[in-house]
């Protein structure tokens, strides 16, 4: 009667094969670069604060979608509409920016190798859930209408700084800071507006 071990030994390094294939292709399509995968779509509402046109808190909306992804990169662009209406003006602003992000940029901090910083940040600030969230750091960069005039763009530029909780697959809620410079228009005339904005909603 044969030995059965080599039989075993085939069937055995076959299943750690197939086992590790889909693992080896996740890490493949991970480091190539992904050009309008469109998801995660996201949909915020903004709390925030200018200093011009009109100095007030207000509310806006934003949409945007995912335009570029490469490991813990992407580069979304957004749409943002800001509107208040009051007795005496009517304000309605349209904004469109590309929004690079560095995702898990505080794991820059992986040392030392006995006690990394950056896992002591995450559990300092997230606890329970630091293996879970995705804090990130971002730029903005686009214009907005009414600009240098009522019917001209301006320009705008800024940072972000923000962190996302994944609450169910393809489904995350995403809480963040914004700061802006932006030119927009106001009763006939241009101004350079610095505005700050609390900004949460969600990512599917």
């Amino acid at each position: 009667m044969r030995p059965r071990f080599p039989t075993q030994a085939a069937l055995i390094f076959g299943m750690i094969i197939l086992s590790t294939a889909p693992l080896s292709n996740a890490l493949a399509i991970e480091s190539i670069p992904d050009f309008l995968p469109l998801r995660p779509f996201n949909f915020d509402v903004s709390f925030n604060q200018r200093s011009f046109a009109p100095d007030t808190r207000v509310i806006a909306g934003q949409a945007g979608l995912t335009a570029f992804r490469y490991g813990n990169l992407e580069v979304r662009t957004v749409y943002q509409y800001y509107s208040q209406h009051t007795p005496t003006f009517i304000t309605d602003q349209h904004s469109l920016y590309l929004n690079p992000r560095w995702n898990n940029f505080i794991d820059l901090l992986d040392f030392p190798k006995d006690k990394p910083i950056n896992r002591m940040i995450r559990h300092m600030l997230f606890g329970p859930l630091a293996d879970r969230v995705v804090p990130y750091l971002g730029a903005l960069v686009g214009g907005t209408i009414p600009g240098r005039a009522a019917n001209s763009p301006g320009y705008l530029y800024g940072g972000q700084v923000g962190v996302r909780f994944p609450v169910a697959q393809g489904f995350s809620i995403d809480v963040g800071i914004q700061y802006m410079r932006l030119e927009i228009d106001f009763k006939g005339h241009s101004d350079l507006s610095e505005q700050w904005l609390f900004t949460t909603g969600v990512r599917f």
